[in-house]
């Protein structure tokens, strides 16, 4: 497969940390801006994002992170960056070697993080703390 433009789809990894952990690390509860930094990677590339994936301490082997990788949906899977990563999965070098082993690249957008005015703070948390459309409560 080439590696130019759309022919490249990318997976968005980003983590899904405890609100409570704002004020100690922003980024890592922020996952709407580590999205957002992994689209602007791909989007320099000419890549395409085909998945976003939020999660915590996955399993590197577990059903979620690999439907359509290889070739059908995701050539590469793309973290903001290694801090990023360490929390949204169980084990980094066991994910490493997963995606080597099924022909996957593995990458860091590393961009430069935004930053967290007590201002950006407060969105985060008024975000990430109001029920989503559709809530019923349960």
């Amino acid at each position: 497969m080439s590696d130019v433009g759309a022919d490249v789809r990318v997976a968005a990894i980003a983590s899904l940390t405890p609100l409570e952990e704002l004020d100690g690390d922003p980024f890592l509860v922020d996952t709407r801006s580590q999205h957002a930094m992994c689209a602007r990677w791909a989007e320099d590339r000419g890549y395409v994002i085909t998945r976003q994936l939020r999660v915590h301490g996955l399993r590197p082997d577990h059903r979620a992170l690999w439907p359509g990788a290889g070739g059908e949906q995701v050539d590469v899977f793309v973290a903001p960056n290694d801090r990023v990563l360490a929390r949204a999965l169980a084990s980094v070098p066991e994910f490493a070697a997963e995606c080597e082993r099924r022909g996957v690249r593995l990458e860091f957008a590393g961009l430069e993080e935004p930053d967290y005015t007590p201002r950006a703070k407060a969105g985060v948390h008024r975000r990430l703390s109001m029920p989503t459309a559709g809530y019923d409560g349960c």
